[in-house]
């Protein structure tokens, strides 16, 4: 579509016929440039344009924008003391943050809710107005003392959440009284926006929470109101069915609802414990993870929790990572009567890598050409020091245990090498029930260290794993640490939500810093690459992602009570207690629930706890030697043989089956 000269881009749409009102209505063009625009902008010359739909990622995040206008609207006819922060559209919403007396509560929601709707229903027009300069605009913003710090920024921004200045120019956008008008609000602001505020078709305001401005908690804190806005009601609505269903979802929730694991008080933040279920989900976890490395040629490896600081000296980190290590511990020191210092103590550090002391294990003796690739792997426990706020259940904790491996290779096995490691990550990534993936490539940034020819070539292998898996992948130009390229892997999980998990990353800067060497074929002393490779990034988070995934109900195989016994009456137990036995020989958790609960309540009970299989006995099965099998989602099998359910039951775990067993779908026995 081409804007001609003098033309508004919103009349060219018109033109072009296309949409003005519903999910599909073109809310902003994209220019050649690719720069969204207004559809008030007229340009000087012909241009050709793309229209950009309210129902796209680029036209929600537009409504997103003005809706967050409108909010900061509302707070300050309602709040006028309020002083306006920064308010930027993000993932599926936007927020705002503000300066007031006191905090928002759930009843000011509602009134600014009320509000915005009723702003919205006036149709104000959005209106984007050039400042002529920086002193011009800091009279007009005199009462707002977070816009006047913005003002000198103009476009020497980086920083995507902040939407009030860019592109070189300094703008606001005025809110226009559609019958006079009179500007009757304004906002320092980049843009683009949508039309009128009736191009708003839904939103809501979800909740509130205390945020630093621009995130230093040096600054002032501030209130900040989370919202979302869509193209529709219906999708608003569905986005908020998928809200409802991940805090169904949320590990935390599910964790003490199953008894997995907890965070103490008396422990300290970050800091999880995992109660006998949950050690149970996490063995059979790292068991057969541990078993497909063992299959992969890996060999496993243990390192302390704590180490001198000479060692974090030497690979860098406290140099370039002292911010995210707890405090050292000073010990050793060896005093004389007097107090004085006969020998000087040393900082010892709890490990935030575990890499170093990988290094250290491959020279510790000679190493030959043969011996490569040397694949050292670990359970590795390391200790990041992570600020309170950012702490989030077994996500985001401050002491964690990585499934760390370490590579060593020559240059002419690295190709290979990555390729390999990729399909290994992704296959057992798989094992576990996520199969929807995706990556991205983050190459050398403007300062870099090593070799410009050794940077080109660990990107083309990364890159050429790539597509030897066939994985849809991205680039992040500039992206990569100063050390090194990477490819960092993502999952998508049943409610579409993306993860970061795996990262494959080439590592030129320790293998110089410990000075680790090999025996070439021809006698030389050569530098071996190096591939750091976390495939689940930590066994917590891997724990929190699955359980958030399955929502709770493990696959058979990771369960932990694969089976439970209800005995329809107390002289059943017997029956269900050689089962029981049958069951145990097999290698299968089971229980036999023979408290004084009613059957009903036994059943509800242990389906809540999202047991895979349920086995009841009554007068009939214990007389033709069977049982009877309910299942999740409430389906039944009755009257099997015990010999034919104890051989099904043990086949449907040996198989690693990730879908719930049921009685007319995956289970293998019929009635």
């Amino acid at each position: 579509m081409v804007v001609p000269a003098g033309t508004t881009a919103g009349a060219a749409v018109r033109e072009a016929g296309l949409p003005g009102k519903g999910p599909d209505a073109v809310v902003v063009v994209r220019d050649a440039e690719g720069r969204l625009r207004d559809l008030a902008w007229a340009p000087d010359a012909d241009v050709e344009v793309e229209a950009v739909a309210a129902d796209t990622e680029d036209g929600r995040g537009v409504i997103r924008h003005s809706c967050a206008h409108v909010l900061a609207q509302a707070v300050q006819q309602l709040f006028p003391e309020a002083k306006l922060g920064i308010g930027p559209p993000v993932k599926d919403g936007f927020y705002y943050d503000f300066d007031v007396e006191r905090p928002f509560t759930p009843e000011d929601l509602e009134a600014l809710q009320s509000r915005m709707k009723q702003i919205i229903k006036g149709a104000q027009r959005f209106s984007r107005r050039v400042v002529e300069s920086a002193d011009a605009a800091k009279e007009e913003l005199a009462r707002e003392p977070y816009k006047l710090e913005l003002v000198d920024l103009k476009s020497d921004v980086d920083d995507a959440e902040v939407m009030e200045v860019g592109g070189g120019e300094l703008t606001i956008y005025d809110n226009l009284d559609p019958r006079s008008g009179e500007r009757v609000w304004g906002d320092l602001c980049r843009g683009p926006h949508v039309p009128t505020t009736k191009h708003i078709p839904a939103f809501t305001l979800t909740r509130v929470a205390a945020a630093y401005w621009r995130g230093s908690e040096k600054n002032p804190q501030l209130q900040r109101i989370y919202g979302t806005a869509w193209e529709s009601p219906e999708a608003l609505d569905a986005h908020l069915e998928l809200l409802a269903e991940a805090e169904r979802r949320d590990h935390r929730k599910l964790g003490s609802e199953l008894d997995l694991f907890s965070f103490p008080d008396e422990i300290g933040s970050g800091l999880a414990v995992f109660h006998p279920r949950g050690g149970i989900v996490r063995r059979a976890m790292e068991d057969y993870s541990r078993t497909k490395h063992e299959q992969a040629g890996y060999e496993f490896v243990y390192t302390p929790h704590i180490t001198k600081g000479q060692l974090y000296e030497i690979s860098g980190h406290l140099g370039w990572y002292a911010d995210g290590m707890f405090p050292p511990m000073h010990l050793d020191a060896e005093l004389n009567e007097d107090g004085t210092v006969r020998k000087p103590g040393q900082d010892y550090y709890l490990k935030p890598m575990n890499c170093p002391m990988h290094n250290l294990i491959f020279r510790a003796r000679g190493r030959s050409y043969r011996e490569l690739p040397l694949r050292l792997f670990e359970f590795g426990s390391v200790y990041r020091y992570e600020k309170s706020g950012v702490v989030h259940g077994l996500t985001r904790v401050r002491g964690f245990t990585q499934d760390d491996a370490h590579i060593y290779c020559t240059p002419d096995q690295l190709q290979d090498e990555l390729a390999d490691l990729l399909d290994f990550v992704l296959n057992l990534l798989r094992d576990y029930g996520l199969t929807d993936f995706s990556a991205e490539l983050s190459t050398r940034p403007e300062k870099y260290v090593g070799e410009l020819s050794d940077w080109n070539k660990a990107e083309a292998a990364l890159e050429e794993a790539l597509r030897r898996a066939g994985l849809p992948y991205k680039i992040g130009h500039g992206e990569g640490t100063f050390y090194a390229p990477k490819i960092d892997v993502h999952c998508t999980d049943a409610l579409g939500r993306s993860w970061q998990l795996s990262t494959l990353q080439v590592d030129f800067q320790l293998p110089d810093r410990f000075a680790l060497e090999y025996t070439a074929p021809d006698g030389t002393r050569q530098r071996p690459y190096m591939i750091h490779r976390a495939l689940f990034g930590s066994i917590e988070r891997f724990f929190g992602i699955l359980t958030e995934h399955y929502a709770g109900a493990y696959p058979a195989w990771l369960a932990p009570v694969q089976v439970v016994g209800i005995p329809i009456a107390d002289e059943f137990a017997p029956h269900l207690l050689a089962v029981q036995k049958s069951l145990r020989a097999k290698g299968i958790r089971v229980e036999v629930d023979a408290s004084d609960d009613r059957m009903q309540k036994k059943i509800r009970n242990h389906t809540t706890q999202k047991v895979p299989f349920l086995l009841l006995a009554g007068a009939k099965d214990v007389e033709a030697g069977a049982v009877s099998f309910r299942f999740r989602d409430g389906s039944q099998l009755n009257g099997i043989a015990v010999d034919e359910a104890v051989s099904a039951i043990e086949g449907w775990i040996a198989r690693r089956e990730n879908a719930s067993p049921s009685a007319d779908t995956t289970f293998p026995v019929e009635a």
